[in-house]
């Protein structure tokens, strides 16, 4: 290989690698965003999904490696050190193998995050307290407020909150109120329970049939989210898999036509 061939595949080798830690960088952040998001459907499942929090303590794994390993793949490249070089070859190999057993492990575990989702917001609804001040209520609350969306397939769910259908008049949770039905003078809160406005406390009893509120279900809304963000995170793992094949291909090519007994460009520390 020529001089200027062994120059350009080194300064490609280096773009690459630049791309390359920017993606981890990329992936380390959504790790650490399912872990610190408060605000989203996300937090009502992590908090009480184990395996999500092993899937986002994974990112942020993979993604600082992926750094670590840009970082090192830009040195190599720079200095043409050729052992830096094999060993980079070496780990991008480990890396691209793991993320294709987490992908599939993913995809077939899908069924029992499903189930997961279907447990954990089933129990959070019957046990919703009003007035409490719990992280996981206040999420949940956010999302049927935002999303349009009231109990997890229906509206009926709630039925099964005992503390709410104790009450002797029309009372609703608040962040499921449906607005246009609703005296627009008169904004209700998003978070606890709601009664319904003056001239229904005749009622003796707590008629769901009656409720101002959203009748659809967020299941299916929250699934779409979900889909939508896996396409995502799919889409950022697909460019990190491309960028890592083209740095294995241009880094073996560089190591193969770099001198071995050049022990003058070793960093010396």
């Amino acid at each position: 290989m020529g001089s200027a061939c062994i120059k350009t595949t080194k300064y490609f080798l280096f773009l690459f690698n630049l791309l390359f830690f920017v993606l981890g960088a990329v992936i380390m952040g959504f790790g650490v965003w399912i872990l610190a998001d408060r605000s989203s459907f996300i937090s009502v499942l992590q908090t009480s999904s184990t395996s999500l929090k092993v899937g986002a303590y994974v990112f942020i794994g993979v993604g600082a490696f992926t750094m670590l390993m840009g970082f090192l793949g830009c040195i190599g490249a720079v200095k043409e050190v050729r052992c830096l070089l094999g060993l980079y070859f070496a780990f991008l190999l480990l890396i691209l193998i793991a993320q294709v057993t987490a992908g599939v492990l993913v995809y077939f575990n899908m069924g029992k995050l499903k189930q997961e989702m279907d447990s954990v917001v089933t129990k959070l609804i019957q046990n919703y307290t009003h007035g409490q001040e719990d992280s996981l209520q206040e999420a949940w609350d956010y999302v049927q407020a935002q999303v349009k969306c009231c109990g997890w397939v229906s509206f009926s769910n709630w039925t099964e909150n005992a503390e709410l259908m104790n009450h002797t008049s029309i009372t609703y949770p608040c962040s499921c109120a449906n607005h246009s039905k609703e005296d627009g003078s008169r904004q209700p809160p998003q978070t606890g329970f709601c009664q319904a406005p003056a001239g229904n406390e005749t009622q003796r009893g707590n008629f769901p049939e009656e409720w101002p509120v959203y009748k659809e279900g967020c299941k299916e809304k929250v699934q779409a989210w979900l889909r939508e963000n896996l396409g995502v995170i799919l889409g950022v793992c697909a460019g990190v898999a491309v960028v890592e094949l083209l740095g294995m291909f241009l880094s073996i090519s560089l190591c193969r036509h770099v001198h071995s007994e050049d022990y003058s460009k070793v960093p010396k520390y």
